[in-house]
């Protein structure tokens, strides 16, 4: 009972990361792998997206064990990312997100892995606006 009162805890209200915003099937992945829409790119990691066929935000993750050695280090990562995603759901427009780690990305601390997602998905939604406007 006590978790419900402490932010960042899977039952307080409005700090989860439900099932409808994860990528969960190979299918879903597969979509996004054939149909991206709009990339974005930086030495640690890779984003590539779709619209959203369910009109929500959704997020997935391809984290290579060849790129990063360490389950921590894999799991550290999906930790920042989901919370970074969470925190900002309203922001992201509805796309189909895949998030790939590159071999530098598991030896960035939690605050520099913290600001480099964010910083990427922000230049990814900032690029599919741009797509829109110039579809438009």
């Amino acid at each position: 009972m006590a978790s419900a009162l402490i932010p960042g805890t899977a039952s307080a209200p409005g700090y989860g990361h439900p099932r409808s915003h994860r990528l969960l099937t190979p299918g879903d992945f597969r979509a996004v792998f054939d149909q991206v829409a709009v990339k974005s790119a930086c030495p640690e990691l890779l984003l590539l997206s779709r619209p959203a066929q369910s009109g929500t935000a959704r997020l997935g993750f391809i984290l290579a064990k060849k790129n990063i050695r360490t389950a921590v280090a894999r799991n550290r990562v999906k930790r920042c990312a989901r919370e970074v995603f969470r925190l900002h759901y309203a922001d992201w427009p509805p796309l189909d997100i895949i998030l790939m780690g590159r071999k530098e990305l598991g030896l960035l601390t939690h605050e520099q892995l913290h600001d480099l997602i964010e910083k990427q998905l922000r230049r990814l939604t900032r690029r599919w606006h741009k797509a829109l406007a110039d579809s438009a």
